[in-house]
């Protein structure tokens, strides 16, 4: 996959189509550029922390992360009860319930750290 997304590719995604890769070093390539644009996206740490003053501030960014995780977590459910419906591949019924497994391990530990900030929070005042 080359470095820049086809016309065909920024098209589909700006529609929300997705497109399956049946090639393996197809799929490398797509998930090395997800990560790449992943992390050249990120805000800068320092900022991030010019801007923080105490531990309530982090609140809001946890929220939004759990959120989505939340949204992802329920997706990724479905997907995995989908694949069970359709007999699909025990490798991947596998691989599906180790992600479902981490992404509600994610959500509860993002609520555990919303959580205490407040009482962080609550503990100094």
């Amino acid at each position: 996959m080359p470095a820049t997304r086809s016309l065909i590719d920024a098209v589909a995604e700006r529609l929300g189509w997705r497109r399956a890769y049946a090639d393996t070093t197809e799929v490398d390539a797509l998930l090395t550029a997800q990560t790449d644009r992943a992390y050249s996206q990120a805000p800068d740490p320092a900022d991030l922390a010019a801007a923080q003053h105490d531990e309530l501030a982090v609140q809001p960014c946890l929220l939004d992360v759990r959120a989505r995780a939340l949204a992802d977590f329920v997706y990724l459910e479905a997907v995995l009860a989908d694949a069970r419906r359709r007999r699909l591949s025990p490798d991947l019924i596998r691989g599906l319930r180790a992600v479902v497994g981490h992404s509600r391990e994610l959500t509860a530990l993002l609520a555990d750290a919303v959580r205490t900030t407040a009482a962080v929070h609550a503990d100094s005042h």
